[in-house]
């Protein structure tokens, strides 16, 4: 082994990471073979007293700004009327129709109720803390992404309160908690954690899609996909039970999305490299043999001949056969008895035309 300083170059054999140091590497590096796997940005675990203040206070900070909120009455009806308009006029499904459709079997409705009240705030509080103890690496950025999702659902409370279908009993809604049960929310008048004028943004799809975007991202069985079924489930109880709109929903995936991109990009992986890095020794090199300071000059060789090419051109052997003057010895004896002969030829078939 040899230490290396950070910056030396090294041109040796590839760097040597023990098994341990590799495989805690191996956990932190995120797996880009599937499309799910890039929104995620593993970390390490937090520590457990740290992370209880952390809920606590985000718990605080919520339940504060629900009861700031719930004290819009007014304006939070006008704006449930509004949102309600702007659903007709954008052709979104009538939620009427979804709660009708429920309210013909009562098992339906019931289950539908007991979904709503039972399934959202433990069903997330229990992946979080499978998440925390199974999957370490990635609970933080889910639970960062949770947070900022829920403190700008907050945001929205406060700034434009709405109430919630079952409230507006003039449109033909059912309360179905308060005639079927069970009921989760008391009289609207009091000051619960449960603020009943803040039907945008629907918390409920928000959070069980995060939930399903969790399980698929950090789970390799092929049954993950079945937590498809929660935020699907999750938005059809919300609306068959009157609590929500169809636009509630599709503001909070807004801010889950929104929510997503800025955790990856705030917690995008840095790689720290250390002063000293063990690297494996390069094998020693052969000496070369010492050369010479000077090299003796190149040896003049003679130019080869090039070959003479003698045409063939059977169509017309007078251009081939060469000219005899008077008085000139032929080079070719033979040549020049074959030339005169075909001269001779040529002389009486001008004379036969």
């Amino acid at each position: 082994m040899v230490i290396c300083r950070r910056g030396d170059h090294h041109t040796g054999p590839a760097v040597a990471i023990t098994g341990r140091a590799s495989s805690r590497d191996a956990d932190r590096v995120p797996d880009h073979s599937r499309g799910w796997r890039r929104i995620a940005v593993p970390g390490e675990r937090p520590r457990p007293l740290l992370e209880l203040v952390v809920i606590a206070v985000m718990f605080g900070a919520y339940k504060l700004g629900r009861i700031v909120a719930a004290k819009h009455v007014g304006t939070a009806f006008d704006n449930a009327y509004v949102v309600w308009d702007l659903e007709r006029l954008l052709r979104l499904p009538d939620e009427l129709s979804v709660q009708a459709l429920m309210m013909h079997n009562t098992i339906v409705i019931k289950s539908a109720n007991v979904y709503y009240a039972a399934v959202h705030f433990p069903a997330t509080a229990a992946f979080l803390i499978w998440l925390y103890l199974r999957r370490p690496g990635d609970y933080l950025w889910i639970r960062r992404t949770l947070a900022l999702l829920t403190a700008s659902g907050l945001l929205v409370h406060l700034a434009i309160p709405v109430a919630p279908p079952r409230m507006l009993s003039a449109l033909g809604f059912v309360d179905t908690a308060a005639v079927y049960g069970p009921a989760v929310y008391g009289p609207p008048n009091q000051n619960t954690l449960a603020d009943q004028y803040a039907a945008m943004p629907s918390l409920h799809i928000g959070w069980a899609v995060m939930v399903a975007i969790g399980i698929i991202a950090t789970t390799r069985t092929r049954w993950r996909w079945l937590a498809v079924l929660h935020p699907i489930a999750t938005t059809l109880v919300v609306i068959g039970t009157a609590n929500h709109f169809w636009l509630d929903g599709m503001v909070a995936l807004s801010l889950l999305a929104a929510s997503l991109i800025v955790v990856r990009s705030l917690s995008e992986p840095r790689v720290d490299v250390p002063d000293f890095v063990p690297v494996l020794a390069s094998p020693a090199v052969r000496e070369l043999p010492d050369l010479p300071n000077r090299m003796p000059p190149p040896q003049r060789r003679p130019r080869p001949r090039r070959p003479v090419r003698t045409p063939v051109f059977g169509a017309f052997p007078l251009l081939v056969q060469p000219l005899v003057l008077p008085g000139q010895p032929a080079a070719n004896g033979s040549a020049s008895a074959a030339g005169g002969e075909d001269l001779a030829d040529v002389a009486g078939d001008r004379r036969d035309r």
